[in-house]
């Protein structure tokens, strides 16, 4: 019977199953760095506000703590977000006349809020409570990094799931002392594998993963 394919179909038919595999390995490559590239995660991209807060500036420059904007942190899922009211305590007083703060003085005087845009966020379907974490000892710039650096604050953290459950799976390498919780830069005077395991056992931190802590 003669030969109905010519040989040389078996070379570009080895040649296309190999090429065809290395092309879907890297687009799969590609798919999986893009998904943790910060085009994606937006950590460390700084993003447009009403107003260019800079976080730098009022905590690391006048020593503001986190809980004089930020007021529920320590008793609610959320740490809030400072109504103007909070801005005008100073601002009535100081930079009063500035233009960059014109939008503060308007929200002031017509009683509508100041529409920020959320950086630090997760899906609607995690669960996320704050006064939980800082109750046991978990910093703020573990989550939220030196915002104490940023002139305009940027996403720190990806907040991915893995990253969630590194801290989950073994909370003795994250967390510090109560008192330490809103301090910037804190770094412990012990060994903080001693710190952690004395802590985590004073607090009673359990090293929760089960899925519905977390989705709900």
């Amino acid at each position: 019977m003669a030969q109905v394919f010519h040989r040389s179909l078996n070379s570009i038919s080895r040649f296309g199953i190999v090429g065809g595999a290395i092309l879907a390995a890297g687009v799969a490559l590609g798919l999986a760095a893009a998904y943790r590239s910060s085009l994606v995660t937006q950590v460390n991209i700084s993003r447009a506000q009403p107003v260019p807060f800079s976080h730098k500036h009022h905590v690391n420059g006048l020593g503001l703590d986190c809980r004089y904007c930020h007021t529920s942190v320590e008793s609610s899922p959320f740490a809030g977000i400072p109504p103007t009211q909070i801005c005008m305590n100073c601002h009535s007083q100081i930079w009063s006349d500035s233009p960059m703060l014109e939008p503060v003085r308007k929200s002031f005087r017509t009683g509508e809020p100041l529409h920020w845009t959320r950086i630090n966020d997760v899906p609607d379907f995690v669960y996320f409570n704050h006064s939980i974490h800082v109750h046991k000892g978990i910093g703020c710039e573990t989550c939220h990094g030196r915002v104490d650096r940023m002139p305009l604050t940027w996403k720190a953290n990806p907040l991915y799931m893995k990253w969630c459950l590194a801290c989950h799976r073994a909370p003795e390498e994250y967390v510090r002392p109560r008192e330490e919780v809103f301090t910037m830069g804190w770094k412990p005077a012990e060994d903080q594998d001693l710190l952690g395991a004395r802590l985590v056992k004073e607090y009673h931190i359990q090293k929760l993963t089960h899925c519905s802590v977390c989705h709900r």
